[in-house]
């Protein structure tokens, strides 16, 4: 479990976009947390391999953006969606499932949790970022 408090705004007007990525494999978190934090408009803030240490985190911090690996080392993603649906962050927050298990059944499964951004770790890996930016750049223009 990594976390960092202090935020540099850099040259933006205002700080960017707190990203919690929940991620277990290293290699994957490090492509991630490049691509998201390239913008500028977004921040990976912290990272959890466990729903554990995700909840924890969650119940400690304010994220502006979620991702979940629904497969951890740890076993599964599914109680960090059950946290924040429970908690109401699902409605408040971008909440996006990043998985190799793309199959119907698990998409249909997060989407009772709330979740309406589900992508395919083989195929969407981009789509997930483009997603992350086009829900920055609509929270920048509020």
């Amino acid at each position: 479990m990594n976390s960092e408090s202090n935020i540099d705004a850099g040259p933006a007007s205002r700080a960017p976009l707190r990203v919690l990525l929940i991620e277990d494999s290293p290699l994957i978190r490090r492509s991630l947390v490049e691509a998201i934090d390239a913008s500028g408009l977004l921040r990976v803030a912290a990272y959890a391999d466990s729903a554990d240490q995700a909840i924890a985190l969650l119940s400690d911090e304010a994220f502006d953006a979620v991702i979940v690996d629904l497969q951890l080392k740890q076993g599964s993603g599914v109680p960090v969606l059950a946290y924040l649906q429970r908690e109401g962050m699902v409605e408040s927050i971008f909440a996006a499932v990043l998985t190799n298990h793309a199959l119907p059944a698990y998409r249909e499964r997060c989407e009772q949790y709330g979740v309406r951004h589900f992508y395919d770790k083989s195929f969407e890996f981009d789509r997930v970022i483009d997603a992350l930016h086009e829900y920055a750049f609509a929270r920048g223009a509020e």
